[in-house]
C-alpha cells in the first residue's frame, strides 16, 4: 500500500503543469523600441519590455517599481539613480551609443547648415524634440543648439516630447516639419529621413548604460555586451558599446 501511493504521488506530479519561468523585466529608454525586443527574442529566458523617457523610467525604478533591468539613454539619468541608492545602477555598463540627427518628412531637402533651421521651420512650424529637462535626446539637442548659438532663438519655437519616440512621430505625421532625435530612431521610421547630422562634438557623447537591478537582471545585462546582441543593436542604427573607446 505504500509502494503503490509512492507511485501514485510521482505520477500526480508529473501530471501537474510546469511551473512557467518568470519574465526579466525590463525598463528602458524609448529609443531602443524595436532593437532590444529582437535581442530579447535570442535571450534564453523571457522578458518583458517596458519603455518610455529616461528620466521617467530613472524615477519609477527610483520609487520601487519592479524591474530586472534598467536601461537609459544618459549616464546622467543611471548616476542620479546611483546617488538615491539604488542597488546595481553604480556599476552600469555601457551596451550602445548614439548619434543626434535633424530629420524632416520623407522627400525634404538636405539642411546644409543648422543656420537654415528658422527659415526652414517657416512662420508657425516648430522643432520636434524630446523635453529638455528629462529626455536625453532633448538634452542633446539643447546643448547643440546652444553650440551652434541657436538655443536663444529657437527655444520657443520647440514642440517638446516626454520621449524621443514621440517626437519622431510628430514629424512622421507632419505635425512638425523638424525633428532632433537619434539616427536610430530616423531609420526606424520610413516617413521620415535624415537631413543633417550633428556633429559629436558639439554635445556630450550618447550612451547607453544598462544595470542590473536583481540577480536575475544581470545575465540580460551581460547578454546585451555579447556579439550577437552588438549586432543587433547596430544593424537598428545604434553604434556599439565599445565604439570610441
Amino acid at each position: 500500500m505504500i509502494r503503490f501511493s509512492a507511485i501514485l504521488t510521482v505520477l500526480c506530479s508529473l501530471a501537474l503543469p510546469l511551473r512557467a519561468e518568470a519574465p526579466v523585466t525590463v525598463f528602458a529608454a524609448a529609443s531602443l523600441r524595436g532593437a532590444l525586443e529582437e535581442v530579447a527574442a535570442g535571450f534564453p529566458a523571457p522578458v518583458v519590455l517596458s519603455y518610455g523617457g529616461s528620466g521617467t523610467m530613472a524615477r519609477q525604478v527610483a520609487s520601487g517599481a519592479p524591474a530586472d533591468v534598467v536601461v537609459l539613454a544618459n549616464s546622467d539619468w543611471m548616476t542620479w539613480l546611483a546617488d538615491k541608492g539604488v542597488a546595481g545602477a553604480e556599476t552600469a555598463q555601457i551596451i550602445a551609443r548614439n548619434r543626434l540627427v535633424v530629420i524632416a518628412p520623407a522627400d525634404s531637402a538636405p539642411l546644409a547648415d543648422p543656420a537654415e533651421l528658422p527659415a526652414r521651420l517657416g512662420a508657425e512650424g516648430r522643432l520636434a524634440m524630446g523635453q529638455r529637462d528629462a529626455v536625453p535626446a532633448g538634452s542633446y539637442a539643447r546643448a547643440w543648439l546652444t553650440h551652434a548659438g541657436l538655443w536663444q532663438r529657437l527655444q520657443s519655437r520647440l514642440a517638446e516630447t516626454d520621449n524621443v519616440r514621440a517626437a519622431l512621430a510628430l514629424v512622421a505625421r507632419g505635425d512638425a516639419p523638424l525633428g532632433v532625435v537619434y539616427a536610430s530612431d530616423a531609420q526606424a521610421e520610413p516617413e521620415v529621413q535624415t537631413v543633417y547630422e550633428v556633429p559629436a562634438e558639439a554635445h556630450a557623447p550618447i550612451t547607453y548604460p544598462a544595470a542590473a537591478l536583481t540577480p536575475e537582471g544581470k545575465a540580460l545585462v551581460d547578454f546585451l555586451t555579447t556579439e550577437a546582441a552588438q549586432a543587433i543593436l547596430v544593424d537598428h542604427g545604434f553604434l556599439r558599446a565599445d565604439h570610441g573607446s
